[in-house]
């Protein structure tokens, strides 16, 4: 056999930024950004303006292995640095614009980073604290003039375009760091590899239902949510269509004015479109599919805006350490004639390995619940500097995502709730999710969150958090026929001990609700502390 035979770069697959490089050089004159009526960007725009990037952060010395957070509003420069980013070979970490100054600090000096890119607009001060906090930081640049640091775009500017070409990437490399929300303690850091990205883009491609003329509708930041559809919708040809803000009425009127076709919501974000007077007036006849992730979504709510819209609605499913792409709910299966369904989060894609296990790592039994459990080459290289956390995700030789499952008969998984949020009360375990989908199927309810409580009788009580739809009455007389309604549905033990109405939940920057700020509330100093 010749030594040739034997070249790993004989076989070795695609990574994220091959797919860029490719999808990029797809078109030309055709729209590929747009964030306004006078800011529109092709796809030659958008290459010249990722090979610019590149060029600028070369001259400074930076390239493959540099790791670089990135802190910014939704800009144009956003997606094309990210690009700029993966095809020079940067191990890149987004911090989310609505964090906090401890959060970005802390993540920057866990993560090691060495470059701080930023929006001067609106970081400006941000940036100068974080220079005093982070001193291991040892660039700092601005989309545009900024006292402590580069001019990233007017250097960018001295250059001419070239075509991309990829630094000496292979799919093993390690290719972000992003940090988990967390449920307990500081936020990890999981650190994915070229290979697991391109992974997703292939499942993406392979099973995402998007539609064939793409104008894709983004409300979320650019830096996050949205720079995982960055290659989808290259390859099918499509555009960003980039709101400057959310707000229902902004959303229904872009929908309208440019004919949206695509779009991808967290499920609070539809819970405010579902409740405006416009939900039932605004014209959605353009729009094919909604995707929507990121947590669980109300099955009631689910069942309005099909009522609303029609059968246009997409699930998928995910985790940062594995993302995105475990299970999808396809649009067919949005089926009203079978509304159990709707609290399914799908199918599990047949590109990765996914099984229910127990305590002992062993395959529950057929329909009994067990932790999800994922292998495949969409799973994280491990999380960063924290051995023995990665040693418990990988017991077994599987990620265990630490979520809840259960199969139905025709093979849809149900996700019954997160491993560590079951409540134990009096010792019956009460798992908050399917409490939370029976609340929000009463006609008062807009978003609920059931968390467990100190209880001197029950060791924990069950308790719903509830914002209540607009124009109703709270009262303890609604309380308590909420209780009822639970109660009825699952039987006394799952039914709230005691309800709070509130004005809006605590949302994590991912739009997740905050259970971790809720529990804070109400158990102080107790000794179980908050999970």
């Amino acid at each position: 056999m010749s030594d040739q035979a034997n070249n790993p770069a004989l076989t070795q697959g695609v990574t994220m930024p091959d797919l860029l490089i490719e999808g990029l050089n797809r078109y030309n004159d055709r729209p590929c950004l747009f964030m306004g009526d006078d800011e529109i960007l092709t796809y030659a725009d958008m290459r010249a303006m990722v090979s610019r990037l590149m060029q600028a952060l070369a001259s400074l010395g930076l390239g493959k292995g540099t790791r670089a957070a990135i802190l910014s509003g939704n800009r144009p420069e956003v997606l094309a640095n990210t690009a700029a980013m993966s095809i020079s070979g940067f191990v890149g970490t987004p911090l989310h614009p609505l964090g906090s100054l401890d959060d970005h600090a802390y993540v920057l000096e866990d993560a090691e980073i060495d470059v701080l890119i930023f929006d001067p607009a609106l970081f400006s001060e941000v940036a100068a604290a974080l220079k005093e906090r982070v001193p291991g930081i040892k660039h700092f640049i601005g989309f545009g003039p900024n006292e402590i640091g580069e001019d990233y775009l007017a250097l960018a500017d001295k250059f001419e375009p070239k075509p991309l070409v990829k630094a000496d990437i292979t799919p093993d490399d390690l290719g972000s760091i992003n940090y988990t929300g967390g449920t307990t303690g500081k936020p990890k850091g999981v650190m994915s590899t070229h290979r697991g990205t391109a992974c997703m883009a292939m499942i993406q491609a392979a099973e995402w239902e998007f539609p064939e003329e793409l104008r894709m509708l983004m409300a979320t930041p650019l830096s996050h949510a949205a720079s995982a559809f960055f290659v989808p919708v290259l390859q099918k040809g499509g555009a960003f269509y980039v709101l400057p803000g959310f707000s229902a009425d902004l959303f229904f009127d872009w929908v309208e004015k440019y004919k949206i076709t695509a779009t991808m919501l967290v499920p609070v974000m539809l819970y405010f479109l579902l409740d405006s007077p416009r939900a039932t007036t605004a014209d959605m006849s353009s729009m094919g599919t909604i995707f929507y992730g990121a947590s669980p979504m109300s099955p009631a709510r689910l069942q309005e805006g099909i009522e609303k819209w029609g059968q246009i609605f997409y699930q998928f499913f995910g985790q940062s350490e594995a993302p995105m792409v475990l299970t999808n709910l396809a649009k067919k299966d949005h089926d009203l004639s079978k509304p159990e369904r709707l609290a399914s989060c799908g199918r599990p894609a047949p590109w990765i390995h996914l099984e229910l296990l127990d305590d002992n790592n062993e395959p529950v039994a057929q329909g009994e619940p067990g932790e999800i459990c994922v292998r495949g080459p969409l799973v994280m290289k491990g999380y960063k500097d924290l051995p023995e956390q990665t040693a418990e995700a990988f017991a077994g030789g599987w990620l265990h995502t630490g979520d809840i499952g259960r199969f139905d008969e025709e093979g849809f998984l149900y996700i019954v709730d997160r491993k560590k949020d079951m409540i134990v009360t009096g010792g019956f375990n009460v798992f908050p999710k399917e409490v939370e989908d029976v609340l929000s199927g009463h006609e008062a309810v807009a978003q609920v969150a059931v968390v467990g409580v100190p209880d001197d009788r029950w060791g924990e009580a069950v308790k719903a958090v509830v914002v209540a739809k607009p124009g109703v009455e709270t009262s303890d007389a609604l309380a308590e026929e909420l209780a009822a309604f639970v109660k009825q549905a699952k039987g006394s033990v799952q039914a709230p001990k005691s309800v709070d109405f509130v004005q809006s939940l605590p949302m994590t920057p991912v739009g997740k609700p905050d259970k971790k700020a809720l529990k804070v509330q109400y158990w102080g100093d107790a000794k179980r502390g908050v999970q």
